[in-house]
């Protein structure tokens, strides 16, 4: 029989082949762009159909989170709109990490990938949707280093001012999915939680704070190989344009609440993750972010406090991060959402894990739990 296609040249793209035998294909992933950190992955198969694959994926005790790999299993859809999961077996020992998909298609074609993506194209439709409805500002922070624009929706007459951002690591597509719940939300005139929120709040919203790694299929890094993630202390135009507009858009609007919606590669959970070592903590601050985690636990099974990341220890904190870089400056409450790559173990879906789905329930939850929130600080 023909050798089965293997193909990643499209947004997001990314995949190297090593050999094709039949249905049998050895991989290996594509470092991002002047980076050491690779764990994206996402490519078409053609060619198969009635065939069981077997896609090897190679190299990954080097890539940016080997613990990311035991227990997970690889996204596929044949229809780029349902992704579910398919059997994937981990052997650390094989051609240095392997990750071994095995798959019997319906149709001659199927998409695999590390989490169900968010392309450009979606993004951009995503946008113009968003951004015509009623009472929704289109707002341009700035460019890319690709001359892409950073884009941010503003919404809401409220004097609480409240940003949400995300894909500052563009491969954690699970973080736009995310955003279209919560946007959809927002911008829903039906929905009286919606109505309440915009009647407290300045909302503004970046849905994909790194359009460029977006686009080129990198996991953690901008078009210069930057962790985005890393630059808020001192960001540049040189190197990190995308944080520079959106940090100088906050100087000039101030920031009461923030979040930043992430996914976390090894944890098989949703947390949170706070801003304790800041140097200038005060006590209302960690309340504030204490009872908005105990608000979310109560609201959704899909969040959890039991397990997440080490508490920094106090002056410890990495200021060039972005929640602690915001709660340090404005004295802001604020945080870092993580969704799982894997599942949601303590409330698990075995067909597809975590899941764009779930994603988007998730962000319509924070902003219910945002809204309980804002209640307890003022009931008026």
């Amino acid at each position: 029989m023909n050798d089965i296609q293997i193909n990643a040249a499209f947004d997001s793209g990314n995949i190297e082949v090593l050999s094709i035998d039949g249905a049998t294909a050895r991989l290996t992933i594509r470092r991002d762009r002047d980076s050491d950190f690779f764990q994206w992955f996402h490519f078409r198969v053609s060619g198969a159909q009635g065939r069981e694959l077997a896609l090897t994926i190679t190299g990954l005790n080097a890539s940016a989170y080997p613990r990311g790999w035991p227990g997970y299993q690889v996204c596929v859809s044949e229809d780029r709109q349902f992704w579910r999961r398919t059997e994937s077996h981990w052997d650390d020992g094989l051609e240095g990490g392997s990750l071994t998909v095995h798959h019997r298609l319906a149709g001659d074609l199927a998409w695999f990938a590390y989490f169900a993506p968010y392309s450009m194209e979606r993004h951009h439709d995503f946008i113009a949707r968003i951004a015509a409805a009623d009472g929704v500002e289109y707002r341009h922070l700035g460019k890319s280093l690709d001359g892409q624009p950073i884009d941010c929706l503003e919404m809401g007459d409220g004097g609480m001012q409240v940003w949400l951002y995300a894909r500052q690591h563009p491969g954690e597509t699970m973080a736009e999915w995310w955003m279209e719940g919560a946007l959809e939300l927002l911008a829903d005139h039906t929905s009286s939680m919606a109505r309440e929120l915009r009647r407290r709040c300045r909302f503004h919203i970046v849905p994909n704070a790194n359009p460029d790694g977006s686009r080129r299929g990198h996991l953690r890094t901008n078009a210069a190989g930057v962790n985005l993630n890393r630059e808020w202390h001192d960001p540049s135009a040189e190197k990190s344009p995308e944080v520079l507009a959106i940090r100088n858009a906050m100087d000039a609007s101030g920031v009461d609440f923030a979040m930043d919606i992430h996914g976390d590669e090894a944890i098989p959970a949703v947390f949170l993750a706070g801003f304790e070592g800041i140097p200038s903590l005060k006590q209302e601050q960690r309340a504030g972010y204490n009872r908005y985690a105990e608000l979310l636990e109560r609201r959704t099974p899909d969040f959890q406090t039991a397990i997440g990341y080490p508490i920094t220890r106090p002056g410890k904190a990495n200021l060039s991060m972005s929640t602690n870089q915001l709660a340090e400056r404005f004295g802001c409450v604020a945080m870092t959402l993580e969704m799982p790559f894997k599942d949601h173990d303590p409330a698990p879906n075995q067909r597809q894990g975590w899941s764009p789905e779930r994603s988007k329930q998730l962000g319509r939850d924070c902003l219910g739990a945002l809204l309980e929130w804002l209640v307890d600080r003022d009931p008026a």
